[in-house]
């Protein structure tokens, strides 16, 4: 008994990871019984491994007396150039004029120089591969020993932190060699593979046994900690929890073994970055380089499943779950600052924040039980047959942790800005891995039925407003959505539109990527446009089917929706300047073949254009239709004047200054287009009575001046108060009307005329015309209109 005793080392003397095995193996007295079995595994398992040792032992000598045999034979060759080299020199001196040595120079040196140039190439190759054999061989005996010293009882002159601090130097060493020589002699391609087939072999026990080791020392230092400690978000809470943190308790030789280990998994990590980097030089890499920090990863993965048994409880309350979440990340995320991201600085890992690799970790685990457990079941509330209550309650509950995701984001997204990360700046990459969106990356079918359930919400509470007829016509007045301010005579159902148009694209917002942003908008925020540009066609058909739009009201309802589509369409045409929508609208255009008809113009205004040229076309085509109608009302009231043709040869009636057949008219057309003026917002009313007065300008010169009629002095100065009351109507809007009458002012002006300046006209034609101002008429309608002054 005392000689056993005597033969067991000092604990000091084992590491930490062998302390943490036997304390695992032999926990409880009744384990002793198992200790002659597990002393006969550890025994197989060094022999085995010793036996592995040998045979690369082996293996270095059988090397090492290849490459001296390859060096010797390189000897051997320089030798035989040496004498080669005397035996020209010899043929030089020797030579004779008659062209010998040219001869010599001209043939055998080129070939000498390039039996040289071949040599010195091999003996470069034996060289470089006998070096990168020699520090694989290092790291092979450094990679054994590691393992070795994890797995056996008997003290060890090298920690294992030190064998691996000598394993991962050589590597580094292999690594410059090998970028070297990719670089100076690319066509060494099997020496670099062979040399990169071994390196893989030792990282492929290396990183292992690394976080291994690392992790049974986060676990002697007691992490991860309680989590029944994280119940305030107070100050005082805040140093409470710094206090009793491992990371800020842990002192002396614990310390320095927890900064060796996070250094060593640093620089293992670089060393990989750097391999990777050189393999796949000339492609595209930035995604394939930039991984997850492995030592960051260690410390959030055991908080991940201590957190999940809370997470199940709680599945029907996510807002805990986010709460949770969210302080652990609070309360160690400074630490991250001060304590490790000096360490990922000295191990000169590029690129790398420890504040927002840690921020990311977190909401990375969390959207992975996002993904594996609370979007299956809800999915499942939502596909079940039920009552249409419990469907209700599905999407309610869905929606709800949406809810909580976007404010969970913000705050997590906070906090990453204090490293000075701008995120509205930053690549979607990045931002994906700051957002619990991320969960829809891979899952579009979720995505595209949160659409839905949002299109759904979004119509049910639009549906009270389009009932509610005070809606169509109160107009919401003081509303500061434009950048430039006027008054559209929106009503209000435009402003419910267009708020729940808002809240979608505010949801929008918070997806990671742009083409996620742009599929949602379009499956969840263009149909909202749909239905609102539906419910104005119905209004306006339902209003022109009525009454043919000659009453009064039928106009207003019609002019209200063309005002709400204006304000509609003004609203999507500022938002699609701004870098959200254009981002969208760039990335709908290069996802596309290029063959679409109208993608050109598409690109002018974003994601919405389709729905910004429906709104334009609804808009146009019935303030053309609200000109057609006012114009042939005019029509139906001035009938009777036009056919009257003999008071053109009257004189004027006493007491009038405009005929009392045309009276009619012109009170038709000022009441109506008082109406529209009231009704319609300023730019459209400006569309109608400039529509409208090129119709009247034909209407009245076809009914007037192309007849018949002739024309007395008297019946000149008729027409001409005629016109001057007509465009007295128009010069309300403008300064001078009769320049949108240009057929009626040029005729009247023919009209007024004397004698002599229509015979010069008679002769000099369409050149005298010109020369006095008559540019609208054709030579056959200038000329009737003269025949008919009498």
């Amino acid at each position: 008994m005392d000689r056993i005793i005597r033969t067991l080392p000092s604990p000091s003397s084992l590491s930490v990871s062998v302390v943490s095995f036997l304390n695992a193996k032999l926990n409880e007295k009744e384990d002793l019984e198992q200790a002659p079995a597990l002393l006969s595994e550890l025994r197989t398992q060094c022999h085995v491994l010793d036996q592995s040792l040998s045979d690369l032992n082996t293996q270095l000598r059988n090397y090492l007396i290849n490459h001296a045999s390859h060096l010797e034979r390189t000897g051997d060759l320089l030798r035989d150039i040496d004498a080669k080299l005397g035996d020209l020199q010899s043929a030089s001196c020797s030579s004779s004029p008659d062209g010998g040595s040219g001869k010599v120079l001209g043939e055998e040196l080129p070939a000498l120089a390039k039996e040289v140039a071949r040599v010195n190439t091999v003996r470069t190759y034996a060289e470089t591969a006998l070096k990168l054999d020699t520090l694989v061989g290092d790291i092979e005996d450094a990679v054994s020993s590691t393992v070795k010293r994890t797995l056996r009882r008997e003290p060890s002159t090298k920690s294992s932190e030190e064998m691996q601090s000598v394993a991962i130097r050589t590597l580094k060493l292999t690594e410059e060699t090998l970028r070297l020589v990719a670089k100076t002699h690319p066509q060494w391609t099997r020496l670099v593979s062979a040399v990169d087939h071994r390196v893989d072999r030792s990282l492929a026990i290396l990183r292992p046994q690394a976080i291994a080791d690392h992790r049974s020392l986060l676990t002697s230092l007691g992490w991860p900690p309680p989590l029944s400690t994280l119940n305030s978000l107070g100050p005082e809470s805040k140093r409470s929890t710094d206090a009793q943190s491992p990371l800020f308790t842990m002192k002396g030789d614990l310390k320095q073994q927890y900064c060796d280990s996070f250094l060593a998994l640093c620089s293992l990590q670089e060393l990989q970055r750097q391999r990777k980097s050189r393999q796949l030089e000339g492609q595209n890499r930035e995604i394939a380089l930039h991984q997850p920090l492995w030592a960051i990863e260690e410390l959030v993965n055991p908080i991940s499943v201590a957190s999940q048994r809370h997470f199940s409880k709680w599945v029907d309350k996510p807002e805990y779950i986010f709460a949770l979440v969210y302080k652990v990340t609070l309360d160690y995320v400074d630490s991250m600052d001060e304590l490790l991201q000096p360490l990922v600085d000295e191990a000169m890992l590029s690129g790398y924040s420890c504040r927002e690799e840690w921020i990311s970790a977190m909401v990375t685990s969390l959207s992975t039980y996002l993904a594996k457990e609370i979007f299956p079941m809800y999915v499942s509330q939502l596909d079940e047959e039920s009552t249409s209550e419990k469907h209700l309650q599905a999407r309610i509950s869905w929606l709800h942790l949406i809810d909580q995701m976007i404010a969970f984001d913000k705050r997590v997204q906070s906090l990453a800005s204090h490293s000075g990360i701008l995120l509205s700046l930053q690549e979607d990459a990045k931002l994906e891995k700051l957002s619990s969106f991320s969960v829809f990356i891979d899952r579009p079918d979720w995505l595209d039925l949160w659409a839905d359930i949002e299109l759904t919400d979004a119509f049910d509470k639009l549906k009270p407003e389009i009932e509610n007829e005070r809606s169509w016509s109160t107009e919401v007045r003081g509303v500061a959505v434009l950048s430039v301010q006027e008054d559209n005579k929106s009503p209000a159902i435009a402003s419910a539109f267009h708020q729940r148009f808002s809240a979608v694209i505010d949801r929008c917002r918070s997806l990671p990527s742009i083409e996620l942003r742009s599929r949602f908008l379009k499956l969840a925020g263009a149909p909202i446009i749909h239905r609102f540009l539906g419910c104005l066609l119905f209004r306006c058909q339902e209003a022109e089917g009525l009454t043919a739009l000659t009453d009064n009201d039928a106009l207003m309802k019609v002019a209200k929706s063309v005002n709400a589509a204006r304000y509609f369409e003004s609203i999507l045409k500022e938002w699609c300047e701004d870098i959200f929508f254009l981002e969208m609208g760039l990335n709908q255009d290069t996802s596309t073949d290029g063959n679409d008809f109208g993608s050109e113009e598409s690109s002018g205004n974003g994601i919405l254009y389709e729905e910004i040229k429906k709104l334009e076309e609804f808009r146009t085509g019935w303030v053309e239709k609200l000109s057609t109608v006012v114009m042939r009302g005019f029509d139906v009231c001035c009938r009777d004047y036009l056919k009257n043709k003999k008071q053109w040869q009257e004189k004027d009636e006493e007491g009038w200054m405009v005929s009392q057949y045309f009276v009619g008219a012109l009170d038709y057309l000022q009441g109506k287009m008082s109406i529209l003026e009231e009704g319609l917002n300023r730019v459209d009313f400006v569309g109608v009575w400039r529509s409208l007065a090129p119709g009247l300008d034909k209407l009245i010169f076809n009914g007037i001046l192309m007849t018949n009629a002739k024309f007395s002095d008297g019946g000149v100065e008729r027409l001409s108060n005629d016109f001057s009351v007509l465009f007295g109507v128009f010069g309300a809007w403008c300064l001078r009307p009769e320049g949108f009458f240009p057929k009626l002012s040029e005729g009247l002006k023919l009209l007024k005329m004397g004698k002599k300046q229509l015979q010069n006209y008679l002769a000099g034609g369409e050149i005298w015309l010109k020369e006095n101002g008559i540019r609208h008429l054709t030579a056959a309608e200038s000329q009737k209109i003269a025949k008919n002054r009498i």
